[in-house]
């Protein structure tokens, strides 16, 4: 199984749209290996002013998005997927109450899943009871707080996208990446051999891959150790 579709709940779809149309994912969908799909959530307001959100219950600060709004921009997406497999698109909120996401729960939703809704929230948060009801998990890409989901909702598309089988040609470019195996990435390299004073180190020179190997392993411990010792946890 392999993600085939993602639809994104907004306010603001074209920015999605825009930001996910260059490099790698543009090319993902103009061949056919994913299908992006962009719900502006106002279109399912309720009155002449098109309104998606209310005061806070109980008084604080900022602005709601509604649940009866955000069902039904949802249900336009699950319910026809619900009638014809017998279960509903797996459902993830953008949120700085979310989990964290990770390079293994990004490779999760690229395999596991052949269809994913991401919900972007905006102003103050969203009702609770449309999570209840509607939202399998909470993501989120950062310990911050943004002004709405469309840039998380880009990061955790383009993570995903790129692990999708053909999505990257190469796939020791995958096999190779930061994070991968739960360490970083050795240092690279590329030609002139000598750049202001800095040389290239010498056994990647050396055409003996068992030596690169090994020391492309060593940096890249010491290299985690050093920069992100709570991967090594």
């Amino acid at each position: 199984m392999s993600l085939k579709k993602i639809s994104f709940l907004s306010l603001f779809p074209d920015s999605i749209q825009s930001g996910l149309s260059h490099s790698l994912v543009g090319k993902a969908q103009e061949q056919g290996k994913i299908k992006l799909a962009h719900i502006n959530i106002r279109d399912f307001s309720k009155d002449k002013h098109r309104t998606v959100d209310d005061i806070v219950y109980g008084g604080g600060a900022g602005m709601l998005l509604k649940a009866d709004v955000l069902f039904d921009a949802w249900n336009s997406i699950a319910a026809p997927v619900l009638e014809v497999t017998g279960k509903k698109p797996h459902t993830i909120l953008l949120s700085p109450q979310g989990a964290l996401l990770t390079q293994e729960r990004a490779k999760h939703f690229a395999t596991e899943h052949e269809e994913l809704i991401i919900v972007c929230g905006h102003y103050e948060g969203v009702d609770e009871r449309f999570i209840e009801l509607c939202v399998d998990e909470e993501i989120s890409i950062g310990n911050y707080v943004l002004t709405g989901g469309e840039f998380a909702a880009m990061v955790l598309s383009d993570v995903v996208i790129r692990l999708i089988p053909g999505v990257v040609g190469n796939q020791e470019s995958i096999s190779g990446d930061s994070l991968e195996n739960g360490l970083l990435k050795a240092p690279q390299y590329t030609r002139p051999r000598e750049f202001m004073g800095k040389t290239v180190p010498e056994v990647l020179l050396s055409g003996n891959h068992a030596a690169i190997e090994k020391w492309r392993k060593e940096i890249s411990f010491e290299r985690t150790r050093k920069k992100r010792p709570d991967l090594l946890k």
